[in-house]
């Protein structure tokens, strides 16, 4: 049954592939046949707990084609064909062949690419196909980022994501292949008894951390998600990430680890979360906040994982389970939840042509639909209940509390984990208590924003399906919870059959109530309101006879006493005109968030390098008997050290 469904899957996305430039109806018929057989394979994996496992009779670079489809595959394999699937939908009414005809089209087919390669990735057991997958997948996203590259900053935006997945890349063909030296195969299995291995890890975290956008090696990740259509950025951020920490959970769970590995993971998780909230409450950029958001949610990631890896080393199941599960879950919680803001984003963009905060406002009346299904995503991504993410960041939570009871380093550790996660967890309201009043709520602030529409049936459609998925783990997360488990026993199953008693039923009851307390209360208000019993009154005006829009809070100002606090790394470059005269006719203040990382350390990196380049390629004139001379040095530095040695 698995394999028919996942030849039914790869035969959607390649019929998707083939039509997707002539037919576009065609091209999503196949898309969602691909994503239904893929997500029915997934469901049925993680309900049963088997495990499909094929090897072919052919071979494809040399090496038989080996596939494996397990609870950990399955669960990211289940995101995959939810978000690639709704992305298709929203696709076609968002990137129009009208609207785009020199790449809508184009568009179509790289995004059957893309889904079908990331598929290929999740089932391959062999690092060679590994390697295949990851690059054909770096490509189809690079096209896709791209696809208005009329303008310059997405061709900039693309060349950064490309120059970043091949570094990755670079580490992950190291790994690959002192792997394959040191087993004598390319075929990948538990080798956990193999401790010589242990040190192939450090390789596996830079390339699957680069490209999970782990801080500091998000510096792709702001302008990627921000310039590309918004079903682009929804992929990347729901999914594309996740490949990167698809890599690390099972290849620690593959392979033996350092001791110190679990320790360095869950440091890197905290300061990805704390430093990527901070750089997104910076952010005036609708996409771009949402994209350091997605720097935040893998750290919470991390965070599970880590110390699941630090729970393993100390032989310590209970919370070590409770901690990777927490993370497995908020896999797929963010993966819902991103890719609904940038949906919602991709929504108000594409009503009103721009991305600024400060030229946006008043959209709830205008676009209630819109409204409402982000603010349900801005509620997820902040952990509040009774939505999908506080479950998740609660069973990281749970993992924590249960490690200090441990004796040990790791009690020492999560009590600081469990604060600075908490305090994420703080910023990340705060910042979206700014997006929601500064985008939605207010007077509208351009002619744009005051004539915006709302979207059609086939976008609100995949905003509303991925806005049910993240209540429904909300309010059942104890019809989840089984098959989170059965990735977490795949992971170490040393730890298959562990008590792990975690009150999701009592979770899910106290969800129910609040929501209906919600829903209630909603209904109530919106009952007053129809029916006149609130009394209306101009807002208070400050003293000003003729308040304007500009009179609101902007994104800078709203969120300017926090980020303050982070000025030391976001380090914000301000631009002021002050006003000198008595009667000024004019003044202006504004300042932006930097990529410090990107700006202060990688670029004036690769500046250095670039005139290394340039003073080594002026030896290189031509001339031989600069050459003799070059050689005749050498050689003289040779004897020379020869001799010393001697």
């Amino acid at each position: 049954m698995i394999a028919l469904l996942l030849a039914i899957a790869a035969a959607g996305m390649l019929f998707s592939i083939l039509v997707g430039a002539r037919a576009p109806k065609l091209w999503l018929a196949g898309g969602l046949l691909g994503a239904a057989g893929g997500l029915v394979a997934s469901v049925h994996v993680l309900m049963t707990g088997a495990v499909w496992d094929w090897r072919s009779a052919f071979a494809l670079g040399g090496e038989s084609v080996h596939l494996r489809l397990d609870a950990v595959s399955a669960l990211f394999l289940a995101l995959l064909s939810l978000v690639g699937g709704a992305g298709a939908v929203y696709a076609g009414e968002y990137w129009t062949d009208r609207a785009h005809p020199k790449s809508a089209r184009r568009g179509c087919v790289w995004w059957s690419v893309l889904v079908l390669c990331l598929g290929w990735l999740l089932v391959t057991t062999n690092g060679l196909h590994f390697l295949l997958g990851w690059e054909l997948f770096t490509v189809a996203a690079y096209f896709l980022v791209t696809l208005d590259r009329q303008r310059r900053e997405v061709r900039a935006a693309g060349w950064l994501y490309l120059g970043a997945s091949h570094v990755a890349a670079l580490f992950l063909f190291a790994f690959f292949a002192i792997l394959a030296a040191s087993t004598g195969s390319w075929e990948l299995g538990p080798m956990r008894d193999r401790a010589e291995l242990a040190p192939l890890f450090w390789l596996a975290l830079v390339a699957f951390g680069l490209k999970a956008g782990m801080f500091p090696l998000h510096v792709w990740l702001p302008s990627a998600h921000a310039n590309a259509p918004s079903h682009i950025s929804a992929i990347l951020s729901g999914v594309t990430l996740k490949v990167g920490i698809y890599g690390l959970v099972r290849f620690s769970g593959w392979l033996p680890v350092p001791p110190e590995a679990g320790w360095v993971v869950a440091f890197l998780g905290v300061t990805s979360a704390v430093l990527g909230v901070a750089f997104a409450l910076g952010q005036h950029d609708l996409k771009r906040l949402l994209a350091y958001h997605s720097v935040e949610n893998i750290g919470i990631i991390l965070i599970g994982l880590g110390f699941a890896l630090v729970a393993m080393g100390e032989d310590n199941a209970p919370w070590g389970r409770v901690a990777l599960a927490g993370g497995l879950l908020h896999v797929w919680n963010h993966g819902l939840f991103k890719s609904l803001l940038f949906f919602a984003a991709g929504s108000v963009l594409h009503a009103t042509g721009t991305r600024e905060m400060s030229q946006l406002g008043g959209l709830w009346r205008l676009m209630p639909w819109t409204a409402s299904l982000f603010a349900l995503g801005a509620v997820a991504i902040s952990g509040l209940p009774p939505l999908n993410g506080f479950v998740s960041e609660w069973l990281v939570y749970l993992g924590l509390f249960d490690a200090t009871l441990a004796h040990g380093p790791s009690a020492w550790a999560a009590i600081p984990a469990a604060i600075l996660l908490g305090v994420t967890g703080a910023l990340a309201l705060a910042c979206f208590v700014k997006v929601c009043g500064v985008v939605f709520l207010g007077a509208a602030r351009s002619k744009a924003a005051a004539h915006a529409h709302e979207s059609g049936p086939a976008m609100r459609g995949p905003m509303i399906l991925l806005g049910a998925a993240c209540v429904a783990i909300g309010l059942a997360p104890v019809v989840f919870w089984p098959a989170v488990l059965r990735a977490v026993d795949v992971w170490n199953p040393a730890w298959l059959g562990a008590e792990t008693p975690v009150p999701l039923a009592a979770l899910g009851k106290v969800h129910i109530a609040v929501a209906l307390l919600a829903l209630a209360a909603a209904i109530w208000m919106w009952r007053r309101v129809r029916h006149g019993s609130l009394a209306r009154a101009v807002t208070w005006d400050c003293g000003y006879a003729a308040p304007t829009a500009r009179m609101q809070y902007t994104a800078g100002s709203f969120a300017g006493l926090i980020t303050e606090w982070f000025a030391w790394i976001l380090r914000p470059a301000r631009h002021e005109h002050r006003p000198g005269e008595t009667l000024p006719t004019s003044a202006s203040y504004s300042q932006h968030t930097p990529e410090t990382v990107l700006e202060y350390a990688v670029e004036p990196a690769g500046g250095a390098v670039m005139r290394l380049s340039a003073a080594a390629r002026r030896l290189q004139h031509g001339r031989v008997q600069a050459y003799l001379l070059y050689l005749l040095i050498g050689l003289g530095i040779l004897a020379l050290l020869t001799w010393l040695g001697g």
